[in-house]
């Protein structure tokens, strides 16, 4: 379904942004994670953490509707579970590594989800779309291709595109992964900038410790021996949790982790 008014179609959420109640998720038969449940309110950032293969990518799939859950429920912006069949989604997405479309353009690959959603003249859309990467700092990338522009640049134009429908949820798959820590400073300061000027909420998957402390109000920690939820709550305070796991995987021994 297409639709005329972008705004028409994304009311914001009433109550929780995000709910999710007793849910169970994994890759054909096998559980990854059971007994998932959280509530992120509006305007929070909210990072899902974990190990390696604890299930926080995959966690990602279902929040996005792109996995049906193997029990539980989750309501995205009141609406139920996300439904991509079922019309304009309510929240943006920023996939790990950008994943833009590489024969096309910065500027075109913005105006894709404008071209796919909305029934507005090619002239609006590319005002709108040019908008999103001047709120990104991109504008003057606008005509090159993104093998053209670096790593930093790349997450940028991918943020730019999961904006271009003013969506009031955006999910951000590892937004600072594979960069050096200067731009993934930047991407961060981004994020909290859009986050806090417009009430967006804000979901990513992250491994980046600095990041976590930086921007996240809140976070889910998945384990991966057990299979549950090993923590929810402010990073700040689970690194001196009294629970050694839980202070262990925030307080690394590796050199090199950057303290906030």
């Amino acid at each position: 379904m297409r639709c005329e008014a972008v705004a028409s179609r994304l009311p914001g959420p009433a109550g929780a942004a995000v709910e999710v109640r007793d849910l169970t998720i994994g890759r054909g038969d096998v559980t990854l994670v059971e007994g998932i449940t959280f509530s992120v309110p509006r305007g929070e950032i909210f990072a899902i953490l974990g190990g390696s293969g604890s299930g926080k990518s995959t966690l990602l799939r279902y929040l996005v509707g792109l996995e049906t859950p193997m029990k539980g429920e989750i309501d995205v912006a009141g609406r139920g579970p996300p439904d991509l069949d079922a019309g304009l989604p309510p929240f943006g997405v920023m996939f790990q590594g950008g994943a833009l479309f590489g024969s096309m353009t910065v500027l075109e690959n913005v105006t894709l989800p404008l071209e796919e959603w909305t029934d507005l003249p090619i002239a609006d859309v590319d005002v709108i779309a040019s908008a999103k990467l001047e709120l990104v700092g991109l504008a003057s990338a606008a005509d090159q291709l993104p093998a053209q522009i670096s790593g930093g640049m790349t997450k940028r134009a991918a943020i730019a595109r999961a904006l271009a429908l003013d969506p009031p949820i955006v999910f951000f798959d590892e937004p600072g992964a594979g960069l050096d820590p200067v731009t993934a400073l930047e991407i961060d300061n981004l994020i909290l900038t859009l986050a806090r000027s417009s009430n967006l909420t804000v979901l990513m998957v992250t491994h980046e410790l600095a990041s976590i402390f930086r921007i996240a109000d809140r976070c889910l920690l998945l384990d991966r021996s057990s299979k549950r939820v090993l923590a929810i709550g402010d990073p700040r305070a689970l690194r001196v949790s009294d629970e050694p796991r839980i202070r262990e995987f925030f307080n690394p021994p590796s050199k090199g982790t950057e303290r906030p």
